[in-house]
């Protein structure tokens, strides 16, 4: 079964950046949207940010200003551009591709760690 591959996670100190990569590692048909979702221990998996195959995005409050969602349709392949990053960012990211009138309508990567210390 296709998989999503991250990348791009680690280790930074606060007020600083990562970037975040994610791919499919096979072809996805009829992909209405792909994002990210963060897991803190302890915490719900939370949505980060989700752009559609026409360009819309949204974003979580907690992140407005700070992280930028872009993606390249002709790979399929979404980033996470996460700028003046703080402790509370801390969690496994994960990327997600959905497709409402497919099966499976959800596929997820395996998630990545960022760590931000303060």
């Amino acid at each position: 079964q296709v998989q999503l591959v991250e990348s791009g996670g680690g280790l930074v100190q606060a007020g600083e950046s990562l970037r975040l990569s994610c791919a499919p590692s096979g072809t996805i048909a009829s992909i209405e949207s792909m994002g990210w979702y963060r897991q803190a221990p302890g915490k719900q998996r939370e949505l980060v940010a989700r752009i559609f195959s026409g360009g819309g995005t949204n974003y979580a409050d907690s992140v407005k200003g700070r992280f930028t969602i872009s993606r390249d349709n002709t790979k399929n392949t979404v980033y996470l551009q996460m700028n003046s990053l703080t402790p509370e960012d801390t969690a496994v990211y994960y990327c997600n591709a959905h497709r409402p009138f497919r099966i499976p309508r959800d596929f997820w990567g395996q998630g990545t760690q960022v760590t931000v210390s303060s």
